[in-house]
């Protein structure tokens, strides 16, 4: 009975987001110049995203193969599951992202009101589908297995599609927008989405599949890791309870969700932030409320509804955090943007350190989600707190999503010449799409984050480790190889963004000076070929991350042992959640430093201050959407490898 309860909630969400479908395509999209580079942009994100699960298929139909040779067949299938299951979420989402940009645009010729309706609506499509195919997948399959152990397939398919996605759009969108900053603002003095540079429907379209497709896998992958390691772990600690708990608060959290994008409107206010921090609000008190009721249903420990709801808590203070420090109207943007007067040089040394500084609390905020959890319910405590934090989800990829489809709006409206009125409305939710990319970012660090320490706890449990003397030279070797493997992760990923954006910026450079009138809008840049140099790119240097994240664990638990391998996933987790915090924060307030010149302030645009943010923000460009968030998948997947693998260690 409760799986139905469960299934139906799940069928509901999707029927919703296919209802909020019908809803963004029956608006208008806008005159014919708004239609033709709204079409570009969702052609190449569409094509993108073809030949990267060209790539997928051959790697999914190979480990299936693998794994039903060496493991149960059973979670083989899982692994097919999960796979096809993220696939389908991203596919869906971003196909809906991209028509609802187009839309957007128009919207604002009329107000403000309508074009943040559309926006919401098309991320509400992406978070509603996450969850949805999420929780739908993991029901399915515990229902035919009966054994949580057998799920963990599905994990490590939805982890490794999310790597693959997340490495390949991170490289994708920053080799577009470094190409498009550095030739297009410094070089020729132009703004960020004017249609005469080459690489600006690359830009646009590197938005979907980074920071659509791609954050929603990273948090698909989160919610489904958390819930099936709190299963295998509620199964050892109260059976059969333990074990469909943290399916029925996946299922009250969707519940919650759908509710909040709900009553997530202006009114008559037409203050966008409101609206979304209601929304968000509401489904954090909706949960909390059903989340106790589900706990008193099964009887249970008051103890475990505090884990939960601290899990939920860190969340929601990790991701104020990350606004505090990103945010252009805060004083550590500010400041960053004030040392860019003396030139970029400052500007880098303020930023860095700014994101040194904002990993303190939000790590301080986990460790004391950590050991309430623990106090409270104990190894199954830190499981449901992250379970807890995942909850709310749908409302978080919804908030998120909304960004990069307010983003596009502002570049459509841009390149297709409209007033200045409709772009000071897309400026307007692009600039509240910045503060929620922001505390999406870092809430999927910190539910990376407990995620990972639930399945690192999974794997002490599988692989029989019962005390971990830290004194223990494996363990030791283990912890210095895991908390190597985060900071040779990004400089790849980095390295490759260099490589990329290089080519763009050789091939940005070339059309203004090899086509006649370009510069002049006389004549049409060749967007075709930007998009494919990024798009060979990405493809091509994803592959290598991949693997190690694959082969790492794996070798070091065949040749130096379990123990060694507790100690590598512990020391990634440690330095992974510093890289990630780092990045993605200091990447940020870069951005904002530059927006923050660009709004007037300091000299603002073309001056030797803006020229100084430009080249700020596109260091911390690779750092913030290519490795940091990287690195949430890779602490997961590597985990759930250990999982899978630790009966033959």
């Amino acid at each position: 009975m409760l799986l139905v309860i469960t299934l139906l909630l799940c069928i509901i969400a999707l029927v919703f987001a296919g209802y909020l479908t019908y809803r963004i395509i029956k608006s208008d999209p806008g005159n014919q110049k708004m239609r033709e580079i709204s079409d570009a942009i969702r052609e190449g994100s569409t094509a993108y995203l073809k030949r990267q699960y060209m790539i997928l298929s051959v790697f999914i139909i190979v480990v299936a193969i693998i794994m039903g040779f060496l493991l149960d067949y059973k979670i083989s299938l899982s692994f097919i599951g999960g796979s096809v299951c993220s696939i389908l979420s991203g596919f869906i989402g971003m196909n809906i992202a991209v028509r609802a940009n187009v839309r957007t645009t128009n919207a604002a010729r009329s107000s403000l009101k309508k074009a943040f309706s559309v926006a919401f609506d098309g991320g509400a499509v992406m978070g509603l589908v996450v969850v949805g195919l999420g929780l739908l997948g993991v029901s399915v399959f515990y229902y035919l297995y009966g054994d949580p152990n057998l799920v963990i397939g599905f994990c490590f398919g939805a982890s490794s599609v999310a790597l693959f996605k997340r490495v390949g759009g991170g490289i994708y969108t920053k080799t577009a927008d470094v190409g498009a900053d550095l030739v297009g603002k410094l070089e020729k003095g132009i703004p960020e989405d004017d249609p005469r540079n080459p690489a600006v429907i690359a830009d646009n379209v590197g938005d979907n599949v980074g920071d659509v497709a791609g954050v929603g896998a990273d948090l698909f992958e989160s919610y489904v890791s958390s819930i099936v390691a709190a299963m295998i772990i509620g199964t050892l600690v109260y059976g059969f309870t333990g074990t469909i708990l943290p399916i029925m608060l996946g299922a009250v959290g969707i519940l919650a969700s759908i509710i909040g994008i709900i009553f997530t409107k202006t009114g008559k206010s037409s203050n966008i932030g409101l609206a979304i921090t209601r929304g968000t609000f509401l489904t954090c008190v909706i949960f909390i409320v059903l989340s106790y009721i589900v706990t008193d249903y099964f009887n249970l420990d008051i103890g475990v509804f505090y884990a939960t709801i601290s899990g939920l808590a860190s969340g929601i203070i990790i991701g104020i955090m990350s606004d505090y420090y990103t945010s252009r109207n805060r004083k550590p943007v500010k400041e960053i943007a004030e040392a860019s007067q003396t030139g970029a040089a400052i500007n880098i040394l303020t930023g860095f350190s700014t994101g040194l500084i904002s990993t303190f609390l939000p790590i301080i905020g986990i460790c004391i989600a950590m050991l309430i959890s623990w106090y409270f319910a104990g190894l199954f405590g830190i499981a449901i707190a992250a379970v807890g934090m995942l909850s709310i989800t749908g409302m978080i990829v919804a908030a998120d999503s909304y960004g990069p489809i307010a983003d596009n709006a502002g570049g459509i409206a841009e390149q297709a010449g409209l007033d200045k009125r409709v772009r000071d409305i897309t400026d307007s939710l692009d600039a509240l799409g910045n503060t929620t990319k922001a505390i999406c970012k870092g809430f999927a660090i910190g539910a990376a984050a407990l995620t990972a320490l639930a399945l690192f706890s999974t794997f002490s449990q599988v692989a029989k480790i019962e005390n971990a003397d830290i004194l223990n030279p494996y363990l030791i070797v283990g912890l210095f190889i895991g908390a190597a493997i985060p900071a040779l992760f990004c400089a790849l990923i980095i390295k490759s963004v260099g490589k990329n954006a290089f080519k763009m910026v050789e091939e940005v450079r070339r059309q203004f000076k090899e086509i006649p009138g370009l510069m002049k809008g006389k004549a049409k840049p060749d967007y075709a070929k930007c998009v494919d140099i990024a798009t060979k790119g990405a493809l091509k240097e994803l592959i290598l991350p991949g693997i190690l994240a694959l082969i790492i664990p794996i070798a070091v638990g065949f040749i130096i042992g379990k123990t060694a391998l507790l100690g590598l996933l512990a020391g990634s987790i440690v330095t992974g959640l510093i890289f990630a915090l780092l990045m993605a924060n200091a990447g940020g307030a870069w951005d904002n430093a530059k927006k923050y010149v660009e709004a007037g302030n300091f000299g603002g645009k073309g001056s030797f201050t803006h020229q100084s943010t430009v080249i700020g923000d596109t260091v911390g460009d690779p750092m913030k959407d290519s490795a940091g968030p990287s690195i949430n998948i890779l602490i997961k997947l590597m985990s759930i490898v250990a999982v899978i693998f630790a009966p033959f260690f």
